[in-house]
């Protein structure tokens, strides 16, 4: 979808900061035209665009195929700045407001940008619907119409003071009043995640709160401000001011705010990636994964319960079967729901089978491997013709993504390097591959080794075009094996070359998972999910520079794509 954007350009010497501004839901680039020439700076380079469905961009009005489309949205729209204009995205600053806030904050958590900060005013994270059970009625309507749109019944005079904005807001034919109920419960969904995992996001944040605001809830605004782990975070609350604090009677307090955050933010460096090493050993999320495994000693009823009946019936399921004797985390087991054929025993075994392939992480598990194959497919495409690539995958399991996905090249020559711990994984690769007939173009070699001590590379040997790790950090907490681990994939990729990778920012199941299921290591499988601004720094640390992310449903699996950079021990 090609979106339309406004550009400002500097009307002074080029001050290298780059803002972009994004508007309320409802509303468009126009909008913020009046607030870029009060916050920017002279030499200061300004976008804005008009998000999907709303002013002169393309799409059906206040609609989209979920609140992630306008996430991914902005990455995409970010990307374009960054390599039309060249500039660096560390040096944008994004102003967002209210539902535009809460798509930046997921952007924030779900992509890790190394932007230089954001201004959130008045951000949507808790909408007032006001109608007694609104949010369970639009979820069920939603199942009797999957196209249903809700009309806001906010009025001009709910969200500002002043009859003149007012008045502009109301005689605006840009501005529409639908909204997609789908976005409207995908954004109460996100929003609730992304409050709870606020810890997750390091970037400078200042937020901006309507003391008088009517839309929107404060507590949440607050939760997420309290639980942000920035160095550098503003909480300013605006007594007087209704929900839309840019278009207020009085602005000056605001304006005045962000440009003193946008000034302190661009006079300070960005953290370094060396920071995250210790995140493993302190700070939130290492809390949390030593909390669940204290909690693995004494689980809950409902999880003891779980855990009983799986072992008493799991048996009956083929995908358990495997989860139960090699691991749930197991290479076999990942393998098997890549698949995603019931099967089991005595009828009632495939039904339970059916359960089991659609939980909520094995679901998340197979979007990753579609973008894992999308990703290794567009590197594949865009590499030099006629040339062989030399493609590693250090923990390849059943070697089903790559090989699959080679399977689709077929005029292309492939040198390819299995590395797998487990010889049962290779020789189910092994199997694989004859099944998919690649034939002499794809030529591979099967080596039994430990990612994590992996084998010495020949001085003379060629490096390789393609790196992939997919689904192995994941299972393991501790940063040091992986950072080293990195740093030996550098070593094999040559300078240009790219590394794919996987990650777990976040689960919904972390204790439920810990309590009732065993990992292919032995004893409980508990998970530590690795914030994507940590492995993006290990990722970094090691010599790479990340280029692309695709998330997976609830922002529960990610897969990204990094470039190795000339010095494999850089920081750049």
């Amino acid at each position: 979808m090609r979106l339309v954007y406004r550009t400002w350009k500097p009307v002074t010497e080029p001050s290298g900061r780059v803002l972009i501004f994004l508007h309320r839901g409802h509303e468009h680039s126009g909008r913020v035209a009046a607030l870029v020439s009060r916050i920017a700076g002279p030499g200061d380079l300004c976008f804005a665009w008009d998000a999907r469905g709303h002013g002169r961009s393309p799409g059906v009005r206040g609609d989209a195929p979920d609140f992630m489309a306008l996430v991914r949205d902005l990455d995409a729209f970010v990307k374009h700045v960054v390599q039309t204009h060249g500039v660096d995205v560390e040096d944008i600053f994004i102003v967002a407001n209210s539902v535009a806030a809460v798509v930046t904050a997921t952007w924030l958590h779900d992509y890790a940008p190394r932007i230089r900060g954001v201004a959130m005013a008045a951000a949507a994270f808790s909408i007032k619907l006001y109608v007694p059970l609104a949010e369970p009625a639009l979820r069920l309507g939603l199942k009797a119409k999957p196209d249903l749109k809700v009309t806001s019944y906010v009025r001009p005079s709910m969200i500002t003071h002043s009859k003149h904005e007012a008045e502009a807001y109301a005689s605006d034919p840009l501005v529409t009043r639908d909204i997609s109920a789908r976005v409207l419960v995908d954004l109460a969904d996100t929003a609730r995640r992304v409050v709870a995992d606020a810890h997750a996001i390091d970037t400078p944040v200042l937020m901006l709160v309507a003391g008088k605001d009517v839309v929107v809830r404060t507590a949440p605004q607050r939760a997420f401000f309290d639980a942000l782990s920035s160095t550098r975070k503003q909480w300013l609350e605006i007594p007087e001011s209704k929900h839309a604090i840019f278009h207020e009677e009085e602005t000056q307090l605001a304006d005045a705010a962000c440009r003193h955050f946008i000034e302190v933010c661009f006079a300070n460096a960005l953290p370094e990636p060396a920071r995250y090493l210790d995140n493993d050993l302190e700070g939130p999320s290492a809390t949390l994964h030593a909390t669940i495994a204290a909690g693995v000693k004494r689980p809950g009823l409902s999880n003891r319960l779980q855990r009983a009946l799986l072992r008493r019936i799991g048996h009956l399921s083929d995908g358990m079967k495997i989860g139960l004797t090699q691991g749930f985390d197991s290479g076999a087991s990942l393998d098997y729901v890549y698949r995603n054929r019931a099967s089991g025993r005595f009828g009632v075994g495939a039904m339970l089978d059916r359960g089991y392939l659609d939980a909520t992480g094995w679901r998340g598990v197979r979007v990753r491997k579609v973008h894992t194959q999308a990703l290794l497919s567009e590197l594949i495409r865009t590499a030099p013709q006629g040339a062989t690539l030399k493609i590693l995958d250090v923990a390849t399991g059943s070697g089903r993504y790559l090989l699959e996905t080679l399977a689709g090249f077929k005029q292309t020559s492939f040198d390819v390097e299995l590395r797998d711990m487990d010889p049962a994984n290779l020789a189910a690769a092994e199997k694989l591959a004859t099944q998919l007939k690649l034939g002499d173009r794809v030529q591979i070699r099967y080596v039994q080794a430990d990612a994590f001590n992996p084998p010495e590379q020949d001085a003379d040997a060629s490096l390789f075009d393609i790196a992939v790790v997919s689904g192995l950090y994941e299972l393991f907490p501790e940063n040091a094996p992986v950072f080293a681990s990195l740093k030996s994939i550098a070593r094999a990729v040559r300078p240009g070359g790219a590394l794919v990778y996987t990650g777990q920012p976040w689960h919904p199941q972390l204790r439920q998972i810990a309590e009732t299921l065993d990992s292919h290591l032995g004893g409980a499988w508990v998970m530590r999910p690795r914030p994507q601004n940590e492995l993006d720094a290990l990722v970094q640390m090691a010599g790479f520079k990340k280029t692309a992310t695709e998330v997976g449903p609830q922002g529960i699996f990610t897969v990204s794509v990094a470039r190795r950079i000339a010095d494999p021990h850089g920081n750049g």
